[in-house]
């Protein structure tokens, strides 16, 4: 979901059952009168990350470092243009009127599939025409791509998106409504129109509508799963389990498909809970935990086939 904070101002950000309060949290700042979002620096800082863990397990691995960097280069490019047109693809009404932002990637709207799809892509070609081991290069590069993902999604936490349904759970999180998408203010007629063949994600919406409590100086607040954080955390455990296992991998590629078929398990319970799902043309049936419940079904029989091969 892309949004721009209200003006900009800085606002808080309350854990109420952690009793955590995050006092005045900005979305980026400026320099020169140009702004600079934060969402931006995280999603480097993420990308930087990766790539220097994917020489560190390369180096460990025997293999040559500086081909991981020039990977990089081209990796980055065509893995933000990919996830890119992948959100605008599946969210084509925020931008049938004004066009232009397309190119305005400061305040969100990339979906890491389509960052994931480019990766895999680029990675295919470019060993391609190095004449290198390509599924030794993706269990290498995978492990780089989920530290960027682990990184990158707090870009959301400081662009208050891509968090779930309502909570009263441990975890909830309470974010001020003027910040969020404007599904959490609009006349419910109007609500009820854009969902119209997507109940369940109306159904939520209305719930977390239903359910915002005032802070201070009459702020109304939402709360809600922060869903961004949970992907961050499996994607932490999911890192050092690869890095663990690497020492103890049957075959070249295994690592990656560990990757594919945990990932998507994950990403699958956890799109279930969001509010700001991308959805397949013409249907309720979200995009991202269709692709997911495919790419893990098919990564876990592709691993169990090459395990059985492996062993005999």
């Amino acid at each position: 979901m892309s949004i721009l904070l209200s003006a900009d101002i800085p606002t808080n950000i309350y854990f109420p059952n952690l009793g955590i309060d995050l006092m005045r949290v900005r979305s980026g700042f400026d320099i020169f009168g140009f702004r600079i979002a934060f969402y931006g620096i995280v999603i480097g800082a993420g990308m930087l990350a990766g790539w220097l863990i994917a020489e560190r397990m390369a180096r460990k691995t025997g293999q040559k470092p500086d081909v991981y960097l020039d990977f990089a280069l081209v990796a980055i490019i065509v893995s933000v243009i990919c996830a890119r047109l992948y959100y605008v693809v599946f969210s084509w009404d925020e931008f049938r009127d004004n066009p232009l932002q397309i190119f305005n990637l400061r305040t969100g709207g990339l979906a890491i599939y389509g960052g994931i799809i480019g990766a895999i892509l680029t990675a295919v070609i470019y060993t391609r025409i190095k004449k290198y081991p390509l599924w030794l290069f993706m269990d290498t590069g995978c492990i780089g791509l989920v530290t960027g993902q682990m990184i990158g999604r707090w870009g959301n936490f400081f662009n208050r998106e891509a968090f779930g349904k309502y909570t009263d759970s441990l975890f909830a999180m309470q974010l001020n409504i003027k910040d969020v998408s404007d599904d959490f203010r609009m006349p419910l007629i109007r609500l009820k129109e854009k969902y119209a063949d997507r109940e369940a994600a109306f159904e939520r919406i209305l719930e977390i509508r239903n359910n915002t409590v005032i802070r201070e100086n009459n702020l109304e607040y939402i709360q809600v799963h922060p869903t961004f954080l949970y992907e961050s955390l499996w994607n932490l455990g999911l890192l050092i389990f690869l890095i663990l296992y690497t020492k103890h991998k049957k075959f070249d590629g295994e690592i990656m498909l560990l990757y594919m078929s945990i990932y998507a398990l994950g990403r699958f319970w956890m799109e279930g809970l969001r509010t700001d799902q991308l959805f397949l043309w013409g249907t309720g049936i979200p995009i991202s935990q269709l692709l997911g419940a495919v790419i893990a079904v098919g990564s876990i029989i592709i691993l169990a086939i090459k395990r059985k091969k492996a062993a005999a």
